[in-house]
């Protein structure tokens, strides 16, 4: 793998990178404490709503459920992670802030909410492990100790690895501890379609939770926003936001499956499984590559996907998956803006793709006034929805 080489945001020491000396150890990274953050902005934070004035009744759900407001004003609400004490905390893309929000009486309604830092470069994806909370930055991973015994006063970050891209086209990460206890973290193309002489582009990566023995776990992915492990068989599953410019229908976004590390998921040779790339596929068949478990609508956006462990909701959404997607910004009819249901049968394979909840989109006036980004299960099986064009943060029950 080559090394990305880029300029440093943390002004201070440095981070020494995972490296294996001639005797195959692993070096143990070197945890640094941050100094100073700069926070290039070049992206447009979407307007953030009045949750009173919110069209709830627009959200079309299975009968039986409900759609209400968790959560508001939060700008950019992006990434979701549960901390033990029950804390969500809240990531952003556009804007530079982390948020902690608590439901401190249990009424699915939050009560308080906290920025746990701001100035960050473009701090989309957050995870919690062991008391601490991890934030992914382009460039770097931080971690904040302790962090719900701190929230009115949060702990300057630690810097867990600094050596990724800075490249913030598809620079934005979303992160997530895996059943082998390592830290995943994808890097996206730093591009529409191009074929990247570095490694470390269009992959999903994996280290230890100091920072250690970073590598790369999956190729070929252009830009994953979202994933989860099966809870039965703990494989990885991950949505893929497909490549622009090749028409409104083409080519479909995608839903993949990675059981092992070393598997190449065709970008940017092949597209869905079976569409040749017209500057780059000559030569590379799409049999040479992992093709999807599903392949979504075109340019729907899929992003934050979650398997459904809880028992609030039938039987039915058992170990199946729901995918928030985003919604097309580049076709004549706008497409997504909804939750998707993707149902895996006992062999692991997925055998349907159809419509959880939608009404996000008028699609007579082609005009969307939220955008779901990313789902959290809370402990009571309730499902929490992340929208950063609304500012809020849904709450989904079933009371049967």
């Amino acid at each position: 793998m080559k090394k990305i080489a880029g300029t440093a945001l943390v002004l201070g020491g440095l981070l020494a990178v995972t490296a294996c000396g001639s005797n195959g150890a692993e070096q143990e990274a070197e945890i640094t404490e941050v100094e100073e953050v700069i926070a290039p902005r070049d992206l447009t934070v979407t307007n953030t709503y009045n949750p009173d004035n919110l069209p709830l009744d627009k959200i079309n759900l299975p009968e039986g459920f409900n759609i209400s407001v968790f959560a508001a004003g939060i700008e950019d609400a992006r990434s979701l992670a549960l901390g033990e004490e029950g804390t969500v905390f809240v990531g952003n893309r556009s804007a530079d802030k982390v948020y902690a929000v608590v439901d401190e009486n249990k009424d699915g309604v939050a009560d308080e909410q906290y920025v746990i830092a701001s100035g960050l470069n473009m701090p989309n994806g957050v995870a919690f492990r062991d008391g601490d909370l991890y934030v992914a930055e382009v460039n770097r991973i931080l971690r904040f100790p302790d962090i719900e015994a701190n929230l009115a006063n949060p702990p300057k970050p630690e810097v867990v690895f600094d050596d990724y891209p800075t490249d913030r086209h598809h620079g934005w990460k979303y992160i997530n501890f895996g059943p082998d206890g390592k830290l995943y973290v994808p890097v996206g193309a730093p591009c529409n379609i191009c074929d990247s002489e570095e490694d470390i582009y269009a992959t999903i990566t994996r280290m230890n939770p100091d920072g250690s023995n970073m590598e790369i776990f999956a190729e070929g992915v252009r830009n994953s926003v979202g994933f989860d492990w099966h809870p039965e068989t703990d494989v990885l599953w991950f949505t893929e936001n497909g490549r622009d410019m090749l028409g409104n229908n083409l080519p479909p976004d995608e839903l993949n499956r990675a059981p092992e590390k070393g598997m190449h998921f065709g970008y940017p040779y092949c597209h869905a499984g079976e569409i040749p790339d017209p500057e780059f596929g000559k030569g590379q068949p799409c049999e040479e590559f992992v093709a999807p478990a599903q392949n979504l609508g075109p340019h729907v956006a899929p992003l934050g996907m979650k398997f459904y462990t809880g028992n609030m909701f039938p039987p039915a959404y058992k170990n199946q998956i729901l995918i928030p997607e985003h919604g097309s910004w580049n076709r004549d009819e706008k497409i997504g803006y909804r939750i998707q249901k993707v149902n895996v049968d006992e062999n692991g394979n997925a055998v349907s793709y159809e419509t959880f909840a939608d009404g996000w989109l008028n699609e007579e006036e082609q005009e969307a006034w939220g955008r779901p980004v990313a789902l959290l299960q809370l402990p009571d099986g309730s499902l929490l929805v992340s929208d950063d064009h609304a500012g809020v943060i849904y709450r989904i029950t079933y009371e049967g």
